[in-house]
């Protein structure tokens, strides 16, 4: 009998942790890090994370391959999460707390600036190509899939022919400083509405907003 009852709670449990796995989300800010990065286009994912983490009074660790803080909302468990490898090497750390949370791929949210977009268009992006983007590049290539979220938010392409590099690296303007605050609002209000209201809810209330 001991031996039944042990069998059918080791199936419970198991279920459980499996509904709770599919509560955990990872979301990825992409960036450079360093000072001289900290204010540039290319760094918008760790800029909307840092924004999330100030409101919320969390703050971030830095652990194995990037800096992590774990944030609760509405019975979801989201671990915010900012590589330190450099834009290029983004995958690395990606795979790595992927794995070791167990956290399902379809609850990634990889976070990146898109010069496609309009400065300040959100765009949530169940799959797609890297677009030539480094960090995306290396996030495919880590976990040989193109289909996972990514937030896309638009930073325009007012550079010249052969400028782009300067201008992903370069810093925001005045116009674009002015209307942060209210773009990043919108980012967090994505980040919290993909974890609880499910991805084709998120795309169809913000994305082009």
């Amino acid at each position: 009998m001991f031996s039944i009852i042990k069998k059918l709670f080791s199936k419970q449990k198991t279920k459980e942790t499996q509904e709770d796995l599919m509560k955990k989300f990872l979301v990825v800010g992409l960036g450079n890090i360093g000072p001289k990065y900290h204010n540039t286009r290319h760094n918008i994912g760790f800029k909307i994370l840092d924004a999330l983490v100030k409101k919320e009074a969390l703050s971030f660790e830095t652990q194995k391959l990037g800096d992590l803080t774990t944030y609760k909302h509405k019975g979801r468990t989201i671990i915010l999460l900012k590589p330190n490898t450099y834009m290029n090497l983004s995958g690395k750390a990606i795979r790595f707390w992927l794995g070791k949370e167990k956290i399902p791929i379809e609850n990634l949210l990889v976070i990146t600036d898109d010069i496609n977009l309009p400065f300040g268009t959100i765009r949530l992006k169940t799959k797609g190509s890297a677009g030539g983007h480094n960090g995306l590049k290396d996030t495919e290539n880590q976990l040989q899939t193109s289909k996972y979220c990514r937030f896309r938010f638009g930073v325009g392409d007012e550079f010249n022919k052969g400028r782009q590099v300067d201008y992903v690296l370069g810093e925001w303007n005045l116009d674009e400083e002015t209307a942060m605050p209210e773009r990043l609002d919108k980012g967090i209000e994505l980040i919290k509405s993909f974890a609880t209201a499910g991805t084709a809810n998120t795309m169809n209330t913000f994305n082009g907003k």
